[in-house]
């Protein structure tokens, strides 16, 4: 790999700029931006966002006035892009990095954590002198771009001032908030003052699968979690993750995985 095939910085000064037009780039702003300007147009509100922009684009950051990080810059090749680990995400399927318009993910609560740990350990590797650094950046850009892709995070276009997305990130909210009380649509779409249908509709307009398959797949993420990480009994994970009984805790596992939370802890 090109010792120049990727850059990444963090957004430390006060005003941050496109620098020479051969890199596609990625934001994640976390807070502390006043705005965002692409091609001559301002946007504000923009923390706790990624988004994607073509070498074509002429973009400018502007920060508070503050002296910590307001995010990280990922400065991309078109070598790094033509990866064929990388070419069969939806980065190049539904063109996130086009010129018509500017993609932008709405980062899911709970998930900043893991892509700022993605993001520093790339920073590593890359100034790094080790064996197969290559192959590793790969997979970690990888792992982001798979999280950019997934059920977890919210596809939009920065132009778009859209309801249903707005409803759709207020549900992922809620559903991170409580998931162990709440199993039910129609619990969230009460709290959301909504109807089941239209949360659904929602759902499936925007990430594509529909409100029972988030709140499944957050239980089964959190369990997966508590099961390989802490030294909790499965008993005392499934009551404190809201299942009924440690059997239906154990068959509600195995319909997801495939496998029980006992033989999930054995591996």
């Amino acid at each position: 790999m090109n010792p120049e095939a990727i850059k990444i910085s963090r957004i430390t000064n006060k005003t941050v700029s496109e620098k020479d037009g051969k890199y596609y780039s990625v934001f994640w702003i976390q807070n502390g931006v006043k705005s965002l300007e692409i091609d001559r147009v301002s946007y504000k509100n923009v923390s706790n966002s990624i988004f994607f922009l073509h070498p074509s684009i002429n973009w400018k950051i502007s920060k508070e006035n503050s002296t910590t990080s307001s995010g990280y810059i990922l400065y991309l090749s078109k070598e790094i892009l033509d990866n064929p680990l990388l070419s069969k995400l939806h980065i190049n399927e539904i063109r996130l990095f086009t010129t018509e318009e500017i993609p932008k993910i709405n980062l899911s609560p709970g998930i900043e954590k893991r892509i700022q740990s993605i993001l520093e350990m790339l920073d590593e590797l890359i100034g790094s002198e080790l064996n197969h650094k290559d192959d590793a950046i790969i997979s970690l850009l990888n792992t982001i771009f798979v999280y950019c892709d997934g059920q977890c995070n919210i596809k939009s276009v920065i132009s778009e001032n859209d309801a249903k997305k707005a409803i759709v990130y207020k549900f992922k909210k809620l559903v991170d908030k409580w998931f162990a009380k709440y199993h039910k649509v129609s619990d969230y779409a009460d709290l959301l003052n909504v109807s089941d249908n239209y949360l659904n509709e929602c759902i499936k307009e925007t990430i594509g699968v529909n409100a029972k398959a988030v709140i499944t797949e957050k239980r089964i993420m959190t369990s997966r979690h508590a099961l390989k990480f802490t030294d909790k009994t499965v008993k005392e994970i499934c009551f404190q993750l809201g299942f009924s009984s440690p059997d239906y805790f154990s068959y509600f596992f195995k319909k997801h995985t495939g496998v029980t939370p006992s033989m999930l802890r054995q591996n």
